[in-house]
């Protein structure tokens, strides 16, 4: 719900449905200081090894993952969190069906 001068979401998690054997991504927000990204991977899909030109936030809400950055493998679950520097190598390996959110931080801001 978005009212004026906000944009309100009670339940990230239930913003997209998590698609059978893909992955669907949805656009919160978008503006010239930051872009909010709703991804939903079914288990098994992957994000292949990629830069943003940017740098990013990426927090798991739901699931579990594989995510490789740079040269380091972790396990994910709900609640990681992590920044990216821009240009910063990484992938994600969905275990089991994941909802994350990324935030692209932009330049040009205040």
């Amino acid at each position: 719900m978005a009212g004026a001068d906000y944009t309100f979401i009670a339940d990230l998690a239930r913003e997209i449905e998590v698609p059978r054997n893909g992955i669907l991504t949805r656009t919160l927000y978008a503006d010239e200081e930051v872009k909010a990204v709703l991804f939903g991977f079914d288990a098994g899909q992957e994000l292949s090894e990629h830069t943003a030109s940017t740098p990013a936030l990426l927090h798991f809400l739901q699931g579990e993952a594989r995510l490789t950055l740079g040269s380091e493998v972790r396990t994910v679950g709900a609640g990681a969190w992590v920044r990216m520097p821009a240009q910063m190598q990484h992938s994600v390996s969905a275990r089991t069906p994941v909802v994350m959110l990324l935030l692209l931080l932009r330049k040009g801001g205040p």
